[in-house]
């Protein structure tokens, strides 16, 4: 769920940064069918994961909240590590945070074909309800823990 890390942290090529951003959905091998700068991303994303995971820090920030979220604990640390990036963003970036996300939108929709159907699925909500501008906000943050709690109680 930090989809805002993800996309930052893959440099300016855009289909390594569709590839980071879409890793979630590609599982095993498979990322192996996709155009090798979208492996890259893939591939990417998951070292990013292995590192954050394994830091002292994301663990005390998980070990916090596993008691009343359990294995969500991780998804919600994710959640405000994009809410501190983006709040910062001044701080990590010249562009505008509007202007990148809208960019990065643009990217997306230009390469939906390239993408697992879970996320062509999930790219026009995410863009409609305009997530990742989200981050910046309690309000926002608010409304992603929401629906994610709507969707885990299903």
């Amino acid at each position: 769920m930090n989809f805002l890390a993800h996309i930052y942290l893959s440099g300016g090529n855009e289909l390594i940064t569709i590839g980071n951003f879409v890793a979630d959905g590609v599982r095993g091998n498979k990322y192996k069918s996709y155009p090798i700068e979208i492996q890259a991303g893939i591939r990417l994303h998951r070292e990013i994961d292995t590192f954050t995971d394994a830091h002292p820090i994301f663990r005390k920030c998980t070990k916090r909240l596993h008691k009343g979220y359990g294995h969500y604990s991780g998804v919600i640390v994710d959640i405000f590590f994009d809410h501190f990036l983006a709040k910062n963003w001044k701080q990590y970036s010249d562009r505008a945070l509007k202007t990148y996300i809208s960019d990065f939108y643009k990217s997306l929709n230009a390469h939906l074909d390239l993408i697992p159907v879970r996320f062509q699925k999930l790219t026009p909500l995410m863009i409609k309800d305009n997530w990742l501008l989200s981050y910046a906000t309690i309000d926002g943050i608010q409304l992603i823990l929401n629906g994610m709690n709507r969707k885990t109680k299903g």
